[in-house]
């Protein structure tokens, strides 16, 4: 049960922090791109490879923690579903550029976030 508590408290605070990563880059970027949920994706992506990578390979943390971070932070932090729903809606709006885009870029800056969290963790190890 307490782990449970571990992943709702996680996961609140990831809303939180993803709901205002995207309201603070719609301030400054035009909001027909989805510029919101590609950060929040990408900051996830780092930081879960961060935590896996190093932290809990290094044991410095509990496995409560790393539940909190992983699959309540970074969880509640990223969305797939928004992802898959604002391309769509890139799709339905004939923006056919922008959804293979913004497609594209989350699939590759993820994957280029979580490279560079292993890399750091690596060298943070040795």
């Amino acid at each position: 049960m307490k782990n449970y508590l571990f992943v709702a408290g996680g996961s609140m605070l990831g809303g939180v922090a993803r709901y205002f990563l995207s309201n603070f880059v719609y301030k400054f970027l035009n909001p027909i791109f989805p510029y919101g949920t590609l950060l929040v994706n990408i900051t996830g992506s780092f930081l879960i490879g961060l935590i896996l990578f190093y932290l809990d390979a290094q044991k410095l943390i509990s496995s409560e923690t790393r539940i909190f971070l992983t699959i309540g932070f970074c969880g509640g932090l990223t969305t797939f579903s928004t992802f898959t729903y604002e391309t769509f809606q890139l799709l339905r709006n004939s923006e056919y550029l922008l959804a293979f885009i913004n497609v594209g870029t989350n699939l590759i800056f993820t994957f280029i976030a979580i490279l560079i969290a292993y890399i750091i963790s690596q060298k943070l190890i040795y």
